[in-house]
């Protein structure tokens, strides 16, 4: 029986790398241009902490994204008669979801590189800009450039070209990386690291809006990489790139950067440090809150009866069907457990993207749902294994099948034994939600680096989700507690 178990999961294991690993050849009939024309909406995805290029601006009381690039993609979309849609996710995430389908473009200040070219296809260079290096202003007579900062740490962006200029480029510094460069700059002010290098239009913005900031020099031989930016396409859409090639031809030809794209990035960004207070962002926050929520409630709904399944799956005894299942439960319990939950947010989204396109907000369920059912089932078999054998017996020697047994009987019992472990599960679901924020849902960590990037406050935002956070997790502590104590009464 062993072996024929052993021969199934090879099998199954052989089908799955093979799926996993089939060649991605572009099909023979290129109809990129076709599909976006035909569903009418041109999807881009971006990274919204990059000011000037794109960034997060309050229009007419609504949170929309904004920037240079953002004009870029509606010049684009325009030329191809459809809507442009904007979609916000982790810079580092973007050429994922461009090869899983979830975008059919990325505009993000990204430099063609030959690296990226070998997975996806650019169009011509719509932007060519520098390199600087950004410094708290209380420290700016320290440093020069690239080479005055050994011994200490220099920020910048993961996944960026500067990220690993800086690597190849500097001597006895080290080089740290973080996906969000609103978080770089919250290092930078709270001295973990020395400086931030971004693209000198950015570090403009930067400095222009944040008086404790100021810029300098990078320095960096650029003669070895790309410094422009250019449109990413996914790999094979030959016709798609063409047809936004005519716009970004005229976008350089008219010099629209320039004279339009970045005075009217300019313009938002002065907006937005009108008003910094958070009570301005109240309604931000509320739409995190929100969202932490349902993801919450949902994924501890479905969790908790997936849990209850794999943890009777678990239990069963006798022939080879139970056997089996038995085994994929405990095999599956042990693989969740034993992967970190941002992997399997990202596998959900991106690696079912292949197959099905499923919204953000759906695939942090999903993904989080599978987590926590994976912990409720040896909860639940936890507390049916600590009900007393002689409750079994009783409910049988009344004639209750099985089933009722387990139904009326084992469970009801179990459930009052597991309370506070499943009151722990749903505080910790409400501060796991937040993991999501990298593939784009609009949950509190989210709303809070909109915020971080509308007014280039670091620790304020922060402050804000922390007590919220708070008042969330104490009060659904305290209803917990209410029906626990309720159930130690029955």
């Amino acid at each position: 029986m062993k072996k024929k178990v052993i021969i199934f999961i090879t099998l199954i294991l052989a089908i799955t790398l093979g799926w996993a690993t089939r060649p991605t050849t572009a099909h023979a009939a290129d109809d990129s241009l076709v599909r976006v024309q035909k569903k009418g909406t041109l999807v881009m995805g971006t990274s919204p902490d990059y000011p000037p290029y794109e960034f997060q601006a309050t229009v007419h009381g609504k949170s929309k994204i904004v920037g240079m690039d953002v004009a870029v993609g509606e010049k684009i979309a325009k030329g191809l008669g459809v809507k442009l849609k904007v979609k916000s996710m982790s810079f580092d995430s973007l050429l994922v979801a461009l090869q899983t389908g979830k975008v059919d473009m990325v505009i993000s200040g990204m430099n063609p590189t030959p690296a990226r070219k070998k997975n996806v296809d650019f169009t011509h260079l719509y932007y060519q800009g520098g390199y600087s290096i950004v410094v708290n202003k209380s420290e700016k007579g320290l440093y020069h450039d690239k080479d005055s900062f050994k011994g200490k740490t220099i920020g910048a962006q993961t996944g960026s070209t500067m990220y690993n200029e800086s690597k190849k480029q500097t001597t006895d510094t080290k080089v740290k990386g973080m996906t969000s460069v609103s978080d770089l700059i919250l290092a930078l002010q709270s001295h973990k690291i020395a400086g931030v290098a971004m693209e000198k239009p950015s570090a403009q913005a930067y400095v222009a809006n944040n008086k404790q900031l100021a810029m300098i020099p990078s320095h960096f031989d650029l003669s070895a990489s790309d410094t422009s930016a250019a449109v990413a396409f996914k790999k094979g859409s030959t016709a798609l790139v063409a047809a936004a090639n005519k716009s970004v031809d005229q976008i350089r030809k008219q010099d629209l950067v320039n004279q339009d794209y970045l005075p009217a990035a300019g313009k938002y960004l002065k907006t937005n440090t009108v008003n910094t207070s958070m009570w301005h962002y109240w309604k931000a926050f509320l739409t995190g809150i929100e969202y932490t929520l349902i993801i919450t409630v949902c994924s501890v709904f479905f969790g908790f009866i997936l849990g209850v399944i794999l943890s009777l799956a678990r239990m069963l005894h006798g022939g080879v069907v139970k056997t089996l299942i038995r085994w994929l439960a405990t095999a599956y319990v042990e693989f969740i457990r034993g992967t970190p939950m941002m992997v399997q947010v990202m596998f959900v989204y991106f690696g079912l993207g292949l197959i099905v396109n499923l919204p953000a907000l759906t695939s942090g369920i999903i993904a989080i749902s599978l987590n926590s059912g994976a912990y409720v089932a040896e909860y639940i078999r936890g507390g049916i294994n600590s009900v007393d054998d002689g409750q079994t017996e009783a409910a049988r020697s009344l004639g209750m099948t099985s089933g009722a047994t387990m139904r009326f009987v084992i469970l009801p019992q179990a459930l009052k034994n597991i309370w506070p472990s499943l009151g722990n599960e749903f505080i910790t679901l409400i501060k796991d939600s937040s993991i999501v924020s990298i593939i784009g849902v609009s949950e509190l960590i989210f709303q809070s680096n909109i915020v971080r990037s509308d007014t280039y406050r670091g620790v304020a935002p922060i402050a804000v989700i922390m007590v919220l956070y708070f008042i969330m997790t104490f009060t659904a502590s305290r209803i917990l507690n209410h029906f626990e104590r309720s159930m130690q009464h029955d």
